[in-house]
């Protein structure tokens, strides 16, 4: 019989570990190391140091948060929240595709009746110019 997966064994979801981090960042009442990240995301330990370390250097390169050293040591603070980070990524994608209707199509298609309305009540919000 095969044990449940400890909190450190599942895999995260495409940029959740940003999300994550971003959220972190964004709550804190000032800049935060590496470490002090780590703890915060993830108090078991299970994650790994370098692994924020690496999030948060490609999260610097996004401009997404802001590094500036301290000491030996980095400190890093949010710039974007965790939706715009998810946004950011979607419009990546978006704008890397040549037919953007069906992309679309397909997306809307995908989505549950409440994120529909919620699609729908947005974009009433923001009709053409």
């Amino acid at each position: 019989m095969n044990a449940a997966p400890s909190p450190g064994d599942r895999r995260r979801r495409p940029g959740q570990l940003e999300a994550q981090v971003v959220t972190v960042l964004g709550a804190a009442p000032a800049p935060l190391t590496p470490g002090e990240v780590r703890d915060l995301v993830d108090p078991t330990g299970a994650l790994s140091y370098s692994a924020v370390v690496t999030t948060l250097t490609r999260l610097h390169e996004k401009g997404a948060v802001t590094r500036h050293r301290d000491g030996r040591a980095f400190r890093y603070g949010a710039l974007r929240d965790a939706a715009g980070l998810v946004a950011e990524r979607m419009s990546r994608l978006l704008a890397d595709e040549p037919d953007r209707a069906s992309v679309l199509r397909r997306f809307v298609g995908t989505l549950d009746d409440r994120d529909e309305e919620i699609l729908r009540a947005l974009l009433r919000e923001h009709p053409e110019d």
